[in-house]
């Protein structure tokens, strides 16, 4: 019972918060040394195109499997990935038309 307690104090002292330092704010090994203020905030809209991007790798991951299969799918196949592509080319159309696109 002893150990158990023992144990459990060590790891609450190792898990406990750390004191920030400059020295932990330097870069490791090879890092580029950092120039002006330590956290910078991105623009909003890297983030919309980072989103754009990871969207466009999941319709790739749609559509890979689906020409693989074309010819076995048959119309029905066919529709469904119009439909699909339907879908997502409206969202863009709504995207660029609200102005989510622009870069201002």
């Amino acid at each position: 019972m002893s150990m158990l307690i023992l144990s459990r104090l060590l790891g609450l002292v190792r898990v406990r918060p750390s004191k920030f330092n400059d020295v932990k704010f330097e870069p490791y090994e090879c890092g580029v040394q950092q120039i002006g203020k330590r956290w910078g905030q991105f623009n909003f809209r890297y983030y919309t195109f980072a989103l754009l991007f990871v969207v466009l790798d999941v319709v790739t991951i749609f559509l890979f499997p689906w020409a693989l299969k074309f010819n076995q799918l048959g119309l029905f196949g066919f529709i469904e990935m119009t439909i699909f592509m339907l879908i997502l080319l409206l969202g863009y159309v709504y995207a660029w038309r609200k102005g989510a696109l622009q870069w201002d």
